[in-house]
Formats: C-alpha cells, structure tokens, sequence
C-alpha cells in the first residue's frame, strides 16, 4: 500500500511540475504578444500624433495638398506595422504551441518507459515464480 501511495505522489509531483511549466509558457507567450502589441500601438499612435500636430499647423490650400500623400503614406505604414504584428504574434503562438507539444511528448515517452519498466518487472517475476 505504501508503495502505491509513493508511486501516486511521484505522479502528483510531475503532474504539477507539468501544469507549472505549460502555465510559464503560456504567460511567457500572452507576455510576448502584449509587449508587440503595445509597441505596435505606440508607434502607431506616435506617427498619427506627429502628422495630426503638422495637419495641425498647416495654414493655406498648398499646405493641405502636401500633407494628403504623407497622411495615406502614415496609414498604410501603420496597416503594415499592424499586419507584422499579428504574425509576429502568430509565429510566437505556434512556437508555443510546439513547447506544449514537446512537453507533452516528453512527458508521454517518459510514462511510457516507466510502463515498460515495470511490465518488464512483472513478466520477469512472472516468468521466475513459474520456474
């Protein structure tokens, strides 16, 4: 009986370790993601900001005309930071999704051994007390 209580705690032990380790690498990815997120919003926000304070000083007809182009310049340059986040976000997440997929092959492989080890023990046992 003890030894299965033993072999239950060890399971409990890795199982946790496990949970840790997936919740570390989920945190880490929503950490990552946020932080492109975030620079992304803030320089396109910066860029807005510096073409509205020039939109802003503008003053005749000439000004105006100038300023068109580089404001559909602006937008197109912030669609394309926006576009580079998203798959930079992507590629973090499927580079997540591959650390949760190693680590639960490791843990399957190292489960699985453990499973081949003690029916090998037990047909070994088996085959000596039939002797």
């Amino acid at each position: 009986m003890s030894a299965q209580f033993n072999d239950f705690s060890a399971y409990t032990q890795q199982f946790a370790a496990i949970a840790s380790r997936a919740n570390r690498l989920a945190l880490e990815n929503a950490e990552s993601a946020f932080s492109v997120g975030v620079k992304t919003v803030e320089r396109n926000v910066e860029a807005v900001t510096d073409y509205f304070s020039e939109l802003a000083s503008a003053r005749d007809f000439d000004s105006y005309k100038t300023l068109w182009p580089k404001g559909l310049q602006i937008a197109r340059d912030n669609a394309e930071r926006m576009v580079a986040a998203q798959q930079e976000m992507f590629g973090l997440s499927l580079k997540t999704g591959e650390a949760f997929g190693s680590l639960a092959k490791s843990h399957i492989e190292s489960a699985a051994d453990s499973f081949n080890a003690t029916v090998a023990k037990a047909t070994k046992a088996t085959k000596s007390a039939a002797k």
